[in-house]
């Protein structure tokens, strides 16, 4: 239930730029271009922001959903 609830919510973000926190620690910036059933993702324009100042261009990836935290507009 709360699987549906979390990819409505992302389907309204389609489109829109969005921070992505990962198991690892690693924050992630882009432009959400789409997902699956398994919350995986596609990030265009990406940025690993690596601290206030820092950050490091990704350009287009995918994301296992499996590694992703947390979701949510900048």
């Amino acid at each position: 239930m709360s699987s549906d609830v979390s990819l409505k919510i992302l389907s309204k973000s389609v489109g829109s730029t969005v921070l992505v926190r990962l198991r690892n620690g690693k924050v992630l910036r882009g432009l959400l271009k789409g997902y699956d059933q398994h919350m995986n993702i596609v990030l265009e324009d990406t940025d690993e922001l690596v601290d206030e100042n820092t950050h490091n261009k990704l350009g287009t990836i995918v994301v296992r959903g499996d590694s992703i935290v947390m979701i949510s507009p900048p």
